[in-house]
């Protein structure tokens, strides 16, 4: 059992930055494949951003493409999510997520475990 805890959540005005994190305590971080995914009111979670075992492959979504940066740091237990630009249109619950999938992937069902969520806002 994998337990994540998702923090950096707020309200942050449109074109601002917040950097949201999450914590993986336990020896096994760096086995797993991580990733985000954002579920706004009325929509499905979406994926964001996976990121590999070691951190030397990312996937990050188009429409989050050259603002939104995914990291890790295998050594604190903890992938980040840095998220610039910010538009009314990224306002949502962000949730991390652990994989053990043998690579990185944007599918939801290849997901393990799941963070409780941390909400984004952006005000216009």
């Amino acid at each position: 059992q994998v337990q994540l805890v998702e923090s950096g959540g707020g309200l942050v005005q449109a074109g601002g930055s917040l950097r949201l994190s999450c914590a993986a305590p336990g020896r096994a971080f760096s086995s797993y494949v991580m990733g985000w995914f954002r579920q706004a009111p009325g929509k499905e979670r979406g994926f964001v951003a996976t990121i590999s075992r070691n951190g030397g492959s990312t996937y990050i979504a188009d429409f989050v493409k050259g603002r939104f940066t995914v990291s890790r740091d295998n050594a604190k237990n903890t992938v980040y999510l840095q998220m610039n630009s910010l538009k009314p249109e990224d306002t949502a619950v962000y949730y991390c997520a652990a994989s053990t999938y043998y690579t990185i992937t944007a599918s939801r069902n290849d997901y393990d475990y799941w963070g409780q969520g941390t909400q984004v806002t952006v005000s216009s």
